[in-house]
């Protein structure tokens, strides 16, 4: 009870903040806020976009969740996203196999891929002492500037373009992808308004894959015991350690479970929206913005799921703010800074937090 509060309470405080920077700027923050309101909920079309936004930020907050929970910070998620998605646009476009065999195919080997270069981070720690979070920098650079080698590669590079070729349409994990297109569906989404509208977007089963991921997690830590020994590990590494538990193998393993999480966001984003991927002059986000969905979520399966919603919805209702009002659009920015700002000082809202927890436990 006391996470969720805290949690509901940062986030209160990162909009307010956000209120006042927009005031600040000369614009109504009521205004900003009923438009970012109907930019996220009075069209159709635009829930479809934020569960398509949502999907790659539950999985990469999901995957620093689990090694947050293993007590390892996983700043690699990026590169590690980045990895997923290079696999997945390679794969896609090399194979040629029926989607039934396609599809699972190329997924488990971005995720693999991607686990293995998650654990290369854990492996580094237990055997080296290297801190994981200067291994996982410099790993997500490596992934940056591998992908783009490989985009330029012949074969795999779309010729007089800077992206690689699309992937194979038995790669495609997006719904009625051919159905919409051809002449009985466009009649019968005619006659059906809101699907119409709903299935504009490109839907995918991205999102159906994060759920399940999201329920693997939470029973893996919460029902077996090798997710108790992930967590004892977690806690207490020295206690762990005289359990009998080899804490070292429990480092590399968290980390290539997560490494294969956030290789899964880069492989659904590829087979269900981009199709290909692009030369890249910085990192795309997905992994940096999946901290703060773990922190936001308090380091848990399920809270990784709505948090990634409530930013997604944020990051995607926050670009209406710029057309209509002309107003900044690093405002969503800095009302997710803010947001893990209060988060990294709870001790702001101790006393509310206990007084609401009070009152919750009297009612």
């Amino acid at each position: 009870m006391k996470k969720f509060l805290l949690s509901f309470l940062c986030v209160l405080g990162g909009l307010l903040f956000g209120a006042l920077i927009l005031k600040l700027s000369g614009i109504s923050p009521v205004e900003a806020y009923i438009v970012m309101w109907k930019g996220a909920f009075s069209r159709p079309s635009y829930l479809a976009y934020i569960i398509i936004r949502s999907t790659p930020l539950i999985l990469t907050g999901l995957s620093v969740a689990f090694a947050f929970r293993t007590g390892l910070f996983n700043i690699g998620a990026e590169g590690q996203f980045i990895i997923g998605a290079l696999s997945a646009a390679t794969f896609g476009y090399l194979f040629h196999f029926s989607p039934w065999i396609q599809i699972p195919l190329v997924m488990v080997l971005s995720m693999f891929i991607a686990s293995f270069y998650g654990g290369l981070a854990g492996f580094f720690k237990a055997r080296f002492g290297v801190h994981e979070v200067i291994s996982t920098i410099m790993l997500n650079w490596i992934a940056l500037y591998f992908s783009n080698f490989m985009v330029n590669l012949e074969g795999l590079h779309k010729p007089n373009t800077e992206t690689t070729e699309y992937i194979q349409q038995s790669t495609s994990i997006t719904f009625f992808e051919n159905w919409k297109a051809s002449d009985a569906g466009m009649a019968w989404l005619e006659q059906h308004p809101f699907l119409n509208e709903f299935m504009r977007p490109p839907l995918n089963a991205g999102i159906f894959i994060a759920l399940i991921a999201v329920i693997v997690i939470w029973l893996l830590l919460k029902k077996t015991s090798f997710g108790f020994k992930l967590k004892a590990v977690g806690s207490s590494i020295e206690a762990a350690r005289y359990s009998g538990i080899n804490v070292n193998k429990k480092m590399t393993q968290s980390m290539m479970i997560a490494g294969g999480l956030s290789g899964l966001a880069g492989a659904t984003h590829v087979m269900g929206v981009s199709k290909n991927i692009a030369i890249l002059a910085a990192h795309e986000g997905y992994g940096f913005d999946g901290i703060a969905v773990s922190l936001i979520g308090s380091n848990s399966p399920f809270g990784a799921l709505i948090a990634g919603l409530f930013l997604g919805t944020l990051k995607y209702s926050g670009q209406k703010i710029q057309s209509a009002l002309e107003a900044p659009s690093e405002v969503i920015s800095i009302m997710i800074g803010a947001i893990i700002f209060f988060i990294a000082i709870p001790v702001i809202f101790d006393k509310p937090i206990t007084k609401l927890a009070k009152l919750w436990e009297k009612k």
